[in-house]
């Protein structure tokens, strides 16, 4: 069922299925109309004469007006769409462009307005003008009118979100946000099992219970997606096995890689092993699913960017930097799921490879401080980043982890900081972490 509400996420993801889905509904609700004003007549007196058109030809200069104005308008949405993904993929990288195209107002607005366009083509091929028979749309022509209202309001709105949504704090704030989202969505409750230092070392001994192990080999290139880890339990714990996984979404995989091992007693065929394959989807491209290190990734990159020395804009990955700060320390209140997960009877069935905090941090702070040489604003924020978490961490081995980062920051500001002052500062805050 998880596995097809992902590919349901995916195909709502699209840029192209909700504007289909609206001009299908247009296209419905044009026919639809059009068979209530046959069927009903409805009167033109009193306030009607206001809204309801008496000639079919004004019907049908409403209509074309409409049609007309409204796929002119649809072109200039998608031209500048374009121009937004176009300054976003050189500003922010080619990797942001696919938070622009999932923005659900771009894609309502360009199905509205060509939904828009059908649906006046359709009401205005139903007008008839006869010498004994004439049928205007009433109705349907009333609903244009509105919907052409609709879609002057939806255009102002457009233009705000795109003028709002190119700028860099925007772009950061809403990559955190999905960031915050990705935590309570993967890591809602405890996942796994925590085994103790001495039960860790019967993991071998369990092992060798297995007289049969076969390879688990990716069936293409391409990154993991998606793992369906309680469909795979439920196999696995079927076939009375044990299953160590070598990767983990987002990772990238060769086709016939050995991504995984199965020990197992009984015999398996071949349709019980591809079954085990299909809990997988590997996709070309990286998606945030299950893989929290891609949002960061598109942080980072922002912040590289920014400290490339053709852009040279310390502000935005300052900025980059505050917000990685934020989820970091998010990160070490959770708990992260344990690599070892058993069934319902207690059974170890599972091993597999799971991100930890050091491996979040590596992924937020490492390529920033690559990149940070030279600059001591960005340097000295870092390090400042660093105190920060550090208040935060509880666990020793976090402790640790955050530590290792403030001295690598301290040793590239050693190398690289010429002013004095500037590196007696970064000592200063070092301090707060290294002295201890």
């Amino acid at each position: 069922m998880k596995k097809i509400l992902f590919f349901y996420n995916k195909l709502m993801d699209t840029f192209w299925f909700i504007p289909v889905l609206i001009i299908i509904i247009s296209i419905s609700l044009s026919v639809s109309l059009v068979i209530i004003d046959q069927e009903f007549t409805f009167s033109q007196d009193g306030l009607g004469k206001y809204f309801f058109v008496t000639s079919a030809d004004s019907a049908r200069s409403i209509l074309s007006t409409i049609s007309g104005a409204m796929i002119g308008v649809a072109g200039t949405v998608f031209s500048v769409t374009l121009v937004a993904l176009t300054l976003a993929s050189s500003q922010f990288g080619p990797r942001l462009i696919k938070n622009f195209m999932y923005v659900r107002l771009n894609q309502v607005v360009l199905g509205s307005y060509v939904a828009t366009y059908l649906y006046c083509l359709f009401v205005l091929n139903a007008i008839k003008e006869g010498d004994d028979y004439t049928f205007i749309p009433v109705i349907s022509i009333l609903v244009a009118i509105i919907t052409a209202l609709i879609n002057i309001i939806l255009l102002i709105i457009f233009i705000h979100k795109i003028a709002t949504s190119i700028q860099a704090d925007k772009v950061i704030s809403d990559i955190s946000e999905v960031i915050y989202k990705q935590i309570n969505s993967l890591y809602p409750n405890k996942m796994g099992e925590e085994l103790e230092n001495e039960k860790i070392n019967i993991v071998d001994i369990i092992k060798t219970k297995y007289i049969n192990s076969i390879a688990i080999k990716s069936p293409k290139s391409g990154y993991i997606q998606y793992i369906d880890s309680e469909a795979l339990l439920k196999i696995v714990s079927s076939y009375d096995a044990l299953l160590e996984l070598f990767f983990r979404p987002g990772d990238h995989l060769v086709e016939g890689i050995e991504m995984g091992k199965l020990n197992f007693n009984n015999d398996l065929n071949k349709e019980q092993i591809e079954e085990i394959c299909n809990q997988f989807v590997i996709g070309k491209t990286k998606v945030a699913d299950q893989d929290l290190e891609f949002s960061i990734h598109q942080m980072v990159e922002i912040a590289s960017r920014a400290l490339s020395p053709g852009v040279n804009d310390p502000y935005t990955a300052i900025t980059c930097i505050d917000n990685l700060t934020a989820t970091t320390c998010r990160f070490s209140q959770i708990e992260f799921p344990s690599k070892y997960r058993i069934d319902d009877k207690q059974n170890l069935r599972i091993i597999a490879n799971t991100t930890d905090f050091e491996g979040l941090l590596n992924a937020s702070f490492n390529q920033i401080r690559q990149f940070s040489a030279g600059s001591p604003a960005v340097i000295i924020r870092l390090m400042e980043a660093q105190i920060t978490i550090y208040g935060f961490v509880k666990k020793e081995n976090y402790k640790k982890a955050v530590r290792k980062h403030a001295t690598m920051i301290l040793n590239i500001g050693k190398q690289t900081i010429k002013e004095d002052i500037d590196l007696n500062d970064l000592l200063e805050r070092s301090k707060r972490i290294l002295s201890e």
